[in-house]
């Protein structure tokens, strides 16, 4: 039986560049998002540029229901998932105080719960056949606190911390855990999030495909950290060794109200 990849929020960005990666090595894939016409556009070319198998999923990942039916359609068409790249995910963007409360609610359902169920679910297989690999895109917001971005930041602080104690937990058993922690990148994410950046924050966005190609790289070579970009390896370092209030302060100043 052959290994499949599986990859939630495949439909652009990060993620459908980690599909291509996955589909130019000839490995057959899961692709995942919520938007179906587009996911069968994506299905169509993949296939017919690399001869791979290409199973779409359209799922709303903030549906609670969502990773046991896709773990369900997975088990049920006799799929070996040997590769899983949670990747879904969105921000939001203003003052806690003034966001929506049920976008902040999705937020976490999505970027929190959804991956944690997404490894309660595949995770059990691969560590019985002592193989696998996993990525949980987090962010360089996973290092430091977020003003007017809190609750994403704070939610990929969570995919940090949770990826790494997992990366300890099964290396031993055979399975890969890594985290994604790109900075800004030019994806749809910022218009879904309404995102105002600095000018200066701006000069350092990166293009999907760089920040994949490092990600895909860095999980093959079993890191449990990857950040891409030359700049952003040094933002870990200078948040710890930077007082608290003034890293804060500069994740405050580096948006736009």
């Amino acid at each position: 039986m052959e290994g499949y990849a599986l990859v939630t929020g495949a439909t652009s960005g990060i993620g459908l560049e980690i599909a291509l990666n996955f589909a130019r090595d000839g490995i057959h894939l899961i692709l995942v998002a919520r938007r179906e016409e587009k996911l069968n556009e994506i299905r169509d070319r993949i296939e017919a540029q690399y001869g791979v198998k290409v199973l779409v999923l359209a799922k709303d990942l903030t549906r609670e229901e969502a990773p046991d039916e896709i773990h369900e359609e997975v088990e049920k068409r006799g799929i070996r998932v040997d590769y899983l790249i949670n990747n879904a995910g969105f921000g939001s963007f203003g003052r806690l105080k003034d966001t929506d409360y049920e976008k902040e609610k999705d937020l976490v359902k999505l970027n929190v719960l959804s991956l944690l169920q997404m490894n309660k679910l595949f995770i059990p297989a691969m560590v019985e056949r002592h193989f696998g690999y996993v990525m949980n895109v987090a962010s360089l917001a996973a290092f430091m606190p977020g003003p007017v971005m809190a609750n994403y930041y704070a939610s990929k602080a969570y995919v940090l911390s949770l990826s790494e104690a997992m990366h300890e937990e099964l290396k031993e058993e055979g399975v890969k855990v890594s985290a994604l922690c790109p900075g800004p990148v030019r994806t749809e994410f910022q218009e879904r999030a309404e995102m105002k950046k600095t000018d200066t924050a701006k000069a350092f966005i990166m293009e999907a495909k760089k920040v994949a190609d490092a990600g895909y790289l860095g999980l093959w070579r079993g890191k449990a950290v990857v950040i891409p970009g030359t700049f952003e390896k040094m933002v870990p370092v200078l948040t710890k060794l930077m007082p608290r209030c003034l890293v804060r302060k500069a994740a405050f100043l580096s948006q736009k109200e």
